[in-house]
């Protein structure tokens, strides 16, 4: 056993007197840097694709099915296809679009929790489905008009007024999605464990403590929020134990 204990001594002094960690590189291990979310883009593109694609149905309506254009410009462009399946065709690709930018927001939506921004990802999690819903809703009522094989006509002004309607919801929508992400971006604040640690901190110096839930509080948010916290905590604590045993080589 003595032996042992003084095996067990040599290697703590080994310890003791090995290289120490700087501060900065400490500090630089544990900061990060901050991270734009780049989904505000994607938003402002889809929706420029989305008005150029109205705009087109609508010339194609007029021109080529109510018949105000000349019917040979349209069959020679159009090669024989009717302008509502032209419509169609296109709000087939525009649903594809939608569909991919839904994946891509929530993949860095999803980067932003990782990183500690609980909060940015409660507030817009219920928006990351919401364009592939309208857009979805627009599509099963195009099939619906489609299917009662009405005049072509009446067909055409009511395929006109849903991608109307649908434009009018699905824009507005993106627009404010752009405008929360590029606050978000021009912000960059701290994620909000680093937050909650500084205003934990001044609550405890300036303000009385409070016991309990606060008066309209939600028992489900607050456990959402706490589940949230837990798993940053542990994928952050897991990130920095890579990075010192890195440093900790390295020195």
């Amino acid at each position: 056993s003595l032996q042992l204990d003084m095996t067990r001594s040599v290697e703590e002094e080994s310890l003791v007197d090995g290289p120490l960690i700087s501060a900065d590189a400490l500090h630089s291990a544990i900061r990060r840097q901050f991270q734009t979310v780049p989904t505000h883009c994607h938003a402002s593109l889809l929706s420029l694709l989305h008005i150029v694609y109205v705009v087109l149905s609508v010339c194609v309506s007029v021109l080529c099915v109510l018949k105000f254009g000349q019917a040979e410009v349209c069959a020679s462009v159009l090669h024989n296809v009717s302008g509502d399946s032209v419509i169609v065709y296109g709000k087939v690709c525009l649903w594809v679009l939608v569909l991919v930018f839904t994946r891509c927001m929530q993949h860095h939506h999803s980067q932003a929790r990782r990183r500690g921004y609980l909060r940015f990802y409660r507030e817009t999690q219920g928006l990351n489905h919401l364009p592939l819903s309208i857009h979805s809703a627009g599509n099963v009522l195009l099939l619906v008009v489609l299917a009662a094989r009405l005049s072509p006509e009446v067909q055409a002004y009511l395929l006109l007024s849903i991608l109307g309607l649908e434009l009018l919801v699905a824009v507005p929508y993106q627009l404010y999605y752009t405008v929360k992400v590029m606050r978000f971006n021009r912000e960059k604040a701290a994620p909000d464990v680093s937050q909650e640690e500084c205003s934990h901190t001044y609550s405890v110096t300036s303000l009385p403590t409070e016991t309990g839930f606060r008066e309209g509080s939600c028992l489900e948010e607050v456990v959402e929020r706490q589940a949230d916290l837990i798993e940053y905590l542990k994928q952050h604590n897991t990130l920095l134990s890579k990075r010192l045993l890195n440093l900790t080589a390295q020195h």
